[in-house]
């Protein structure tokens, strides 16, 4: 893919939405960021617009600010997401309401905006940025695998629906990043009376040591930059550690009492 690109990264101000903006512009593509607040960052490389993935209008705003001034748009990575954490039975619904409208839908609406343009100009990439932790209910991270699963087989449905086409779509799956997605994601306080105190105390413990560990965000974006490159996609990728990667491959041959096993021992609960 030459230099004439057009990407588009939602979620661009911070962690590995930023990260590869500013590594795609490096090498000479032409990108466009989004951020809720733009004004607020002043430490880029690429133009940033404002975008809020709850609010259908705004999203098509930003996509046609693209096409209004490029002409085409060549390759969409939708990164924007948020963390949730939590016992499940504890967790506020307006929280999870929240965290499937930006992790699902937000994507969702985003893909049905540049659907239209990428089928006009016959070519174009998706790329859908979910999580290893979509492979697999993990503990006190219930609503987060489960909207991160839900883009995840979103991606395959679309893959079959669009197969006719010149249009592309996958999934990357990052492991534990070093970002501060600690400190920003949702999560359920650990109450005195709770009956998961013990056990949720610790796991979070394990959490934030996993983010505070995890890969760079530019590891995530070379692996981004390596699968825009890629002629004929898979349906899904993975980056991270060794082990986290190996994880998504060891629940389709493990018996599911191990499989919980081996998870509950590594979250310390």
């Amino acid at each position: 893919m030459g230099s004439q690109g057009v990407v588009f990264i939602t979620g661009a101000s911070t962690g590995i939405g930023k990260a590869t903006a500013m590594l795609l512009a490096d090498i000479g593509f032409t990108v466009v960021g989004t951020s809720r607040n733009p004004d607020r960052c002043k430490d880029v490389s690429f133009p940033l617009v404002q975008m809020e993935l709850t609010d259908t209008e705004s999203i098509r705003k930003a996509v046609n600010h693209v096409i209004e001034k490029h002409g085409h748009l060549d390759v969409l990575i939708n990164n924007a997401g948020v963390g949730i954490s939590g016992p499940l039975e504890e967790l506020p619904i307006e929280a999870v309401k929240n965290l499937f409208d930006t992790n699902l839908y937000g994507p969702i609406e985003v893909i049905k905006c540049v659907l239209p343009h990428m089928r006009h100009q016959n070519t174009g990439k998706i790329i859908n940025i979910t999580s290893i932790a979509g492979y697999s209910g993990l503990p006190f991270r219930s609503m987060y695998s489960a909207s991160k699963s839900a883009l995840d087989r979103a991606t395959e449905s679309l893959r079959l629906e669009i197969k006719g086409s010149c249009i592309q779509c996958c999934t990357i799956a990052p492991g534990a990043v070093a970002t501060n997605i600690a400190q920003s994601r949702f999560h359920a306080p650990v109450l005195e009376n709770s009956p998961y105190k013990t056990i949720y105390g610790k796991s979070l413990e394990v959490m934030n040591t996993h983010v505070d560990h995890g890969v760079s965000t530019n590891m995530v974006a070379k692996k981004i930059y390596d699968v825009m490159c890629i002629k004929n996609v898979k349906p899904h990728y993975t980056v991270g550690s060794w082990l986290q990667r190996f994880s998504v491959h060891l629940k389709s041959f493990l018996p599911q009492r191990w499989y919980e096993y081996m998870l509950a021992k590594f979250y310390n609960i």
